[in-house]
């Protein structure tokens, strides 16, 4: 009766075993950040306090006088940054695409029949405690919100990063890489 008992219980463990090894193995090389976190841009030169947010899907960032145009025939955004301590300086970038973000109820007028605004997404270099990565970031005015940057899921994803939200600033200040040619001053 053991011998029976063992023949079904050891591959039981054995999958069991297997399956908390290759799920361990998918956090090796993350990161944990806090629910807020100080970020980088390297291509604006400015950095500031984020809030880090896997419920949405891109980045964005609290910018004003957000207007499109073309240059060469290629789709540009010229903005400013939009929050309390933000330089006066006009941005100039390369429009990567236009994303559609759903609205919520309270943000929309029915009669409109649009349920979604229209943001441009532009491509800059995060820096986060000792991670970088090129990730989207859509531009719309967040000024009524406390943190200026939202590092939303794709981000987060492509740092690397993990977050606890029992946590807050524990990256620390974002460490430069100064290989990068975007950071030469």
């Amino acid at each position: 009766m053991f011998q029976s008992l063992l023949r079904i219980l050891l591959p039981l463990l054995g999958g069991l075993f297997m399956t908390s090894a290759i799920h361990a193995a998918t956090y090796v090389n993350k990161q944990i950040f806090g629910l807020h976190e100080q970020v980088y841009l390297s291509d604006l030169g400015i950095g500031l306090k984020a809030k880090l947010d896997t419920g949405a899907t891109t980045s964005s960032l609290s910018a004003r006088n957000i207007q499109r145009f073309k240059r060469d025939g290629e789709p540009w955004v010229r903005f400013q940054l939009a929050f309390d301590t933000a330089p006066e300086q006009v941005y100039e970038l390369p429009i990567a695409r236009v994303s559609r973000i759903k609205r919520r109820a309270d943000d929309f007028d029915p009669e409109e029949e649009k349920t979604y605004s229209a943001r441009p997404v532009i491509n800059l270099t995060v820096h986060i405690g000792n991670r970088q990565q090129q990730i989207e970031v859509n531009l719309t005015d967040r000024s009524a919100f406390k943190y200026p940057f939202l590092l939303g899921a794709r981000g987060l994803k492509s740092l690397g990063g993990i977050v606890d939200p029992d946590l807050s600033m524990t990256a620390g200040e974002p460490i430069l890489n100064h290989s990068d040619p975007s950071l030469s001053e």
